[in-house]
């Protein structure tokens, strides 16, 4: 029978336990910490990372890594497997870029193929295959969606007169367009003078094949990096309705208009009366009150409620139905009421 190893940190002998670089156990250190960075998913402890990536981003200190690190984005291990780990960042950075979901296509076949083209982008990446391509191919989509974002957030644009496009100044948008008429004006003026250099040996043709030629490559669609059948356009989220902090409630007049002033004689000496007008009143809330006193009952239709009345008698051959519903909402719960004043 072997007998048992007495060294310190034997016992700590486990991956995961020692850290790669300066050979520290958790043995002698229990509250030492462990951090990945997800460039390589080299793990190290945390004084390591504070003394070797402190100054700046330096070169991955494992033999043979070739990725350069920054302190910024190294992070604590969510995961006892690394490779499980790194699988769990690569399909949340991918579903963060390919984020669409069912209701964004045309039918269930196009948002299947959608899956599956998310699918084989994510295994690519996973198993290394084809992964700067397939990054271009993110970073390009990912623009792209980006810029169909902003244009349908900021459509129509400021030089169309809408005051609701807050993206950029006046004074940006007016240069930009200047620079494109200098532009449009610079490229006719060439055009012009390719034609009248061809008219002169009798041959024009070149010169509007190649203005045809500029109009197709600028009609030319760029590279999104994807392109999915069956996905609607975009469309922005719905333009939101002005706040309305009484919920719809109209508090206009419905019966009467009321004028800025009216010719009574019982309102003649309230006009000029000093105690009246020395103690802030306005003969404006005078008018209200007597309109408001005037029309107050027009809002009960007596008709309207004795037809009611009878068609709930004929329903349920109860006159009393309306008391004894609210009665019935009143009662209190049958049971033990506790009366104790939480006080």
């Amino acid at each position: 029978m072997s007998k048992p190893s007495s060294r310190p940190g034997a016992a700590a002998s486990k991956d995961g336990d020692i850290c790669p670089v300066c050979k520290s156990s958790r043995y002698l250190n229990p509250n030492m910490k462990f951090l990945v960075n997800p460039e390589c998913y080299h793990k190290m402890c945390e004084s390591c990372v504070d003394r070797i990536f402190s100054h700046g981003p330096a070169p991955c200190p494992i033999a043979g890594c070739k990725y350069t690190l920054r302190k910024p984005r190294f992070r604590k291990q969510t995961f006892e497997d690394l490779k499980v780990e790194r699988e769990v960042d690569i399909r949340r950075r991918v579903a963060s870029i390919l984020n669409k979901q069912e209701s964004d296509f045309t039918g269930l076949k196009a948002y299947n193929d959608y899956l599956e083209t998310v699918e084989e982008t994510t295994w690519n990446l996973i198993l290394g295959v084809d992964v700067d391509a397939t990054n271009k191919r993110l970073k390009l989509w990912e623009d792209a969606q980006r810029a169909e974002r902003h244009s349908s957030v900021n459509r129509p644009s400021a030089l169309q007169g809408d005051p609701s496009a807050p993206s950029e100044s006046a004074h940006v948008v007016l240069k930009k367009g200047n620079l494109q008429r200098k532009v449009q004006t610079a490229g006719n003026a060439k055009t012009k003078t390719t034609a009248k250099t061809d008219s002169s040996n009798g041959t024009p043709e070149p010169a509007a094949h190649e203005a045809g030629a500029g109009r197709t490559d600028a009609a030319k669609k760029p590279d999104t990096g994807f392109s999915f059948a069956g996905l609607k356009a975009y469309t922005g989220p719905p333009k939101a309705k002005p706040f309305d902090p009484y919920g719809g409630y109209d508090f206009a007049f419905q019966y009467y208009t009321l004028q800025p002033d009216y010719t009574v004689e019982w309102l003649a000496k309230p006009k000029v009366d000093p105690e009246n007008i020395g103690g802030g009143w306005d003969i404006a809330d005078w008018y209200g009150c007597a309109m408001f006193d005037a029309f107050s009952g027009l809002g009960v239709f007596i008709g309207d409620e004795v037809a009611e009345k009878e068609r709930l008698e004929h329903v349920s051959g109860d006159g009393e139905i309306g008391t004894r519903r609210a009665a019935d909402a009143a009662m209190v719960p049958t049971g033990d009421v506790i009366m104790d004043d939480v006080f």
